[in-house]
């Protein structure tokens, strides 16, 4: 079992705070089990097996909770009056206006709140207004490539990225044995996200389309597209539908984590642009079940990687417009900025070909203020320092930290 060490210090950090723990990723990305981890810290710091109380409401024996008042009634008979209570609630989206039970457990002295979904929707603006101030979110991602790092520390860094990349990063996966065991493992997630998280939620009927969109936004990581893109090539391959369908199938695949949306930024007029985005995939190995792998691919494909690692680290992540040129990511936390071009390689067709770096380059030297900028590229040789802008092999950089 990998420790998920960064999500569990977060944890830690804020035992016994007045704050709802709310711990929100894709399916199966290893919410549940953080919260396993986390009980064992408390059982082996002196917190005693009666004052947990763990709810998972995708498993069979908790189906007598139908609303949110046999939540509440559930965990409130089973509370020590004059101990701390530890309340575990796993998927809790499954259950309707489980705000106001989550609120009415909130304001008890003697208990601390862990809750868990799978939908961005679990923070709406009715739940953040209620819970305002009282909460923090965990978002939680796949298995970084340091962590992966640890369960194959017998692979080489570049045999390792190709595993990563292709069985993919979801923590179930290590487990599996053959690529096989682990394509229909994603098959049954795939299918669970597209039905269950995304048809279900949003009352959508037409399957096909829907797999259909899903298939072209994997196809188009890292291009800049639109819903009126999507609903023009499908339209054109003979499937009819219109923008606002497609708006509402996006919406779904993002609110269930399964992509990532970057909007632009205008880096000298320094503000947001209302057309074009980029959809990134929250695991790669899914999207390698579904699509296989083309030729061409492999730089939108690191620059997946690249993104999700860069949320990991605690950016708000955004697609860079420097007059005409593109700059791949301006990553934004409470520090400052910092400017990202990805590139597979930077090596043109023979030595003295430097198109490539020229390219990533000029973007970067458009921007004119001092904060860090960054290449990534797979190349290991020769990497330094242009100008004051790094090139760093992307292997060393995703295991930095």
């Amino acid at each position: 079992m990998i420790p998920r060490n960064e999500y569990l210090n977060i944890l830690k950090r804020f035992k016994d705070k007045e704050l709802i723990k709310v711990i929100t990723g894709i399916r199966r990305c290893g919410k549940s089990t953080l919260l396993e981890i986390y009980k064992d810290y408390l059982l082996n710091n002196g917190i005693t097996e009666d004052q947990i109380i763990s709810i998972n409401l995708e498993d069979l024996k908790f189906n007598f909770i139908e609303d949110y008042m046999s939540l509440y009634n559930y965990i409130n008979e089973k509370l020590k009056a004059n101990k701390k209570n530890y309340i575990f609630i796993d998927e809790v989206q499954k259950i309707a206006e489980f705000q106001k039970a989550v609120d009415s457990l909130y304001i008890k002295k003697n208990v601390d709140l862990y809750i868990t979904g799978s939908n961005a929707n679990l923070l709406s603006s009715e739940l953040a207004t209620l819970l305002s101030g009282r909460y923090i979110e965990v978002k939680m991602l796949p298995l970084s490539f340091k962590e992966y790092k640890d369960a194959y520390k017998n692979l080489s860094n570049d045999e390792l990225y190709q595993k990563y990349i292709s069985v993919g990063s979801l923590p179930y996966t290590i487990s599996l044995d053959t690529e096989d065991d682990v394509s229909i493992y994603l098959s049954s997630l795939y299918n669970d996200i597209i039905i269950k998280d995304v048809m279900t939620r949003k009352k959508i009927t037409d399957e096909g389309m829907l797999r259909s969109v899903a298939n072209f936004a994997m196809d188009n990581i890292g291009n800049l597209i639109s819903t009126n893109n999507i609903a023009n090539s499908m339209t054109n391959s003979g499937r009819d539908i219109n923008v606002r369908t497609v708006k509402k199938y996006l919406e779904g695949f993002t609110e269930s984590f399964f992509l990532y949306k970057a909007t632009r930024y205008d880096i000298k007029g320094k503000q947001y642009l209302r057309t074009g985005e980029k959809y990134y995939v929250s695991d790669l190995g899914l999207r390698y079940f579904i699509l296989g792998r083309k030729i061409g691919d492999y730089g939108h494909i690191l620059e997946n990687v690249v993104y999700l690692e860069l949320l990991r680290r605690g950016y708000d992540v955004f697609i860079g417009k420097v007059e005409e040129y593109e700059v791949d990511f301006v990553a934004v936390n409470k520090d400052g900025k910092l400017y990202v071009q990805v590139a597979d390689t930077l090596k043109g067709t023979d030595e003295k070909d430097n198109r490539i770096l020229d390219r990533e380059l000029k973007s970067l030297k458009k921007i004119d203020d001092n904060y860090e900028k960054l290449i990534l590229t797979l190349d290991k040789i020769p990497l330094g320092n242009e100008e004051g802008i790094k090139i760093r092999n992307v292997l060393d950089w995703l295991l930095d930290k």
